[in-house]
């Protein structure tokens, strides 16, 4: 059978991490400054709100959650709708993001206000909803960070939409970014190096990760950060997956990375452990039984998921 470019799984594995599943139709080609208003009229129109970090999301009667209100209901609650953010046109209609108002100790008993991450660890809202969360969360973060302008300092507006932000003073134009992280998989025979930060939750370990720097080749940027962080030489780079990230506004690159070495070196300061684990104890880890009670990232993660793979192939 003859090679093909596109040789691949069925299901893309960037399919299976969390925050990837958003079906909006963007419509970037034909985003203008009625763009927003014109959603915001749409009787269809649906907004998420957020709030320091917090999604709010409606109890419904039978237990589930609901991140959607309409134009009424969001106006109501005071939502920032001048500051919203438009993601696109969803099945259902105009999909719309805007800062909440609410203090989430003040919401109705109804209405509760979830950090991003929990909404994704315990699976509040569906792929779907979680994707445009994720369009949506990094878009009002970078709209709040790039108020004023990197050129001459003078004070930036909102346009079409919040995918461009425009300088009254010097009339420079900026747009929305997204930071490429590096974060890979080390392997070399039947183990895998895993590597724990201070900041992680009792007994996790994880993958290494680092942001790929201007100039940068996603292949070197692995190779670096890994010899950075564990001393451990890089051969060959194979890129797996990605997954955007809304904290706030990046883009995991996943890879796995062929060692060339076993002695690790750490200094202690990035990361607090770091060693080799072999397929066995890894297995452990996913299934809740290792013996030190050490355990993986969420399964939305995809740090989780390049683990995962390697442990089951």
């Amino acid at each position: 059978m003859p090679f093909s470019l596109f040789d691949a799984p069925e299901r893309e594995p960037s399919q299976f991490v969390g925050f990837a599943g958003n079906c909006i139709d963007r419509q970037s080609e034909n985003r203008t400054e009625e763009a927003l208003p014109l959603a915001l009229a749409d009787p269809r129109v649906r907004i998420l709100q957020t709030r320091g970090g917090r999604l709010y999301l409606k109890l419904n009667g039978d237990g589930r959650f609901d991140g959607y209100f309409t134009h009424d209901e969001a106006r109501r609650m005071g939502a920032k709708l001048d500051h919203a953010v438009l993601l696109g046109m969803s099945s259902l209609g105009p999909v719309v993001i805007a800062p909440g108002a609410i203090e989430p100790d003040d919401l109705p008993e109804t209405i509760k206000a979830i950090d991003h991450r929990s909404v994704y660890v315990q699976g509040l809202v569906g792929e779907e909803t979680l994707g445009e969360l994720a369009q949506g969360a990094a878009l009002l973060s970078w709209n709040h960070s790039h108020r004023f302008c990197g050129r001459c300092g003078g004070e930036t507006q909102m346009r079409i939409g919040g995918y461009k932000r425009s300088c009254a003073s010097c009339g420079a134009d900026h747009f929305p970014r997204s930071d490429p992280v590096a974060i890979m998989l080390t392997v070399r025979g039947e183990k895998c190096l895993l590597g724990r930060s201070p900041h992680f939750g009792a007994g996790m370990y994880s993958c290494l990760a680092g942001f790929i720097e201007p100039g940068e080749t996603i292949e070197a940027a692995v190779r670096r950060e890994t010899l950075e962080e564990s001393g451990i030489r890089l051969g060959r780079v194979a890129y797996h997956a990605s997954q955007p990230w809304p904290f706030p506004y990046s883009l995991m690159i996943g890879c796995f990375g062929e060692a060339l070495n076993d002695d690790i070196v750490f200094d202690g300061k990035e990361l607090e452990d770091c060693r080799w684990f072999s397929r066995t104890d890894v297995q452990a880890m996913i299934a809740g039984t290792h013996a030190e009670g050490l355990a993986i990232p969420p399964p939305g993660a995809i740090a989780s998921h390049l683990i995962r793979h390697w442990a089951n192939g």
